[in-house]
C-alpha cells in the first residue's frame, strides 16, 4: 500500500511555488519522490534548495499567469526541461480586500485572471500534454473554504473560488474518461501572507481563532499529505472531489 502513496519517476509543475501553501506542496511533492517544475514571480531560492535537499531535480520558471499564453508557456517550459508533465497544482493566487461597494475594476480583474482564468488555461495546457504522452495525468485545484461561504470584504476572491471549484467539476466529467483526475483542496484559513492582515487584527483573529475547532490557524506544511494522495495512485478513483483542510471550519 506504501507504494501507492509514491510519486517516483513523475515530474509536477507547482504554481505559487516560491513560498506558503505552494513551497509546502512542492517540498511534499518531492519527498514522495516527484522532480518539481516551480512558478514563481519574486523569490524560488528557498523552494529550489529544499527540493534539491530532497533529491529531486528542479526548474524554476518565472511567470506571472496573467493570460493564457503566460500559462502555455509555464508548461512548455516544464516539459522542456523535465521531458514530460504528469502532475499540476493550480495554487498561485492574490487576494484584495474592500468592501464590495468599493471594489475597482482594476482590482476585480487582476485576481479573477490570477486565480480562476490562469486555473484554466493551465490545466488546459496540462491535460493537452498528458493526452499527447498518453498515460493520464493529475490535476489538483487549490479551492477555498470560500469555494463554499460568502466571506467579506473579498468579493472577487470568493467569485475567484466559487469558480475554482465549479471548473475542478466540470473538467473532471470531461476529462476523468481519459485518465485525467482533477481535484481540489479547500484550504481553511492557512498562515501564509494573504491572512496577514487578518492575523495582525486582534479582534478578527479572535474571532477566525474562535470558530476553528482545532484551535489554530493552519500551517502550509498541513497541506502535504492531502496533495500527495491526489497526486499518487491512492487517489485514481477520485474525479471532481474537494478535500478540505481547514481544522474543521466548515464543520462548525
Amino acid at each position: 500500500m506504501a507504494a501507492d502513496f509514491r510519486l517516483d519517476g513523475r515530474c509536477a509543475l507547482v504554481t505559487g511555488a516560491g513560498r506558503g501553501l505552494g513551497l509546502a506542496m512542492a517540498i511534499a511533492l518531492a519527498e514522495a519522490g516527484a522532480d518539481i517544475a516551480g512558478v514563481y514571480v519574486t523569490a524560488i531560492d528557498e523552494t529550489r534548495a529544499r527540493v534539491e535537499a530532497a533529491g529531486r531535480r528542479f526548474t524554476a520558471i518565472r511567470e506571472d499567469l496573467r493570460g493564457a499564453a503566460a500559462a502555455r508557456r509555464a508548461v512548455e517550459q516544464a516539459v522542456a526541461a523535465t521531458g514530460r508533465l504528469d502532475i499540476l497544482i493550480n495554487n498561485a493566487g492574490i487576494i484584495r480586500r474592500a468592501d464590495a461597494i468599493d471594489f475597482t475594476e482594476g482590482d476585480w480583474d487582476d485576481v479573477i485572471d490570477v486565480n480562476l482564468k490562469s486555473v484554466f488555461f493551465l490545466a488546459q495546457a496540462a491535460a493537452r500534454q498528458f493526452l499527447a504522452q498518453g498515460g493520464g495525468g493529475k490535476i489538483v485545484n487549490i479551492a477555498s473554504v470560500l469555494s463554499f461561504q460568502g466571506g467579506i470584504r473579498v468579493a472577487p476572491y470568493t467569485a475567484s473560488k466559487g469558480g475554482v471549484l465549479g471548473l475542478t467539476r466540470l473538467l473532471a466529467n470531461e476529462w476523468a474518461a481519459k485518465g485525467i483526475n482533477v481535484n481540489a483542496i479547500a484550504p481553511g484559513y492557512m498562515m501564509t501572507d494573504n491572512t496577514a492582515a487578518l492575523r495582525a487584527d486582534a479582534a478578527r483573529s479572535s474571532q477566525i481563532l474562535g470558530r476553528i475547532p482545532a484551535g489554530r490557524w493552519g500551517q502550509p506544511e498541513d497541506l502535504a499529505g492531502a496533495v500527495v494522495f491526489l497526486c499518487s495512485s491512492a487517489s485514481d478513483y477520485m474525479h471532481g472531489s474537494v478535500v478540505t483542510v481547514d481544522g474543521g471550519w466548515l464543520a462548525r
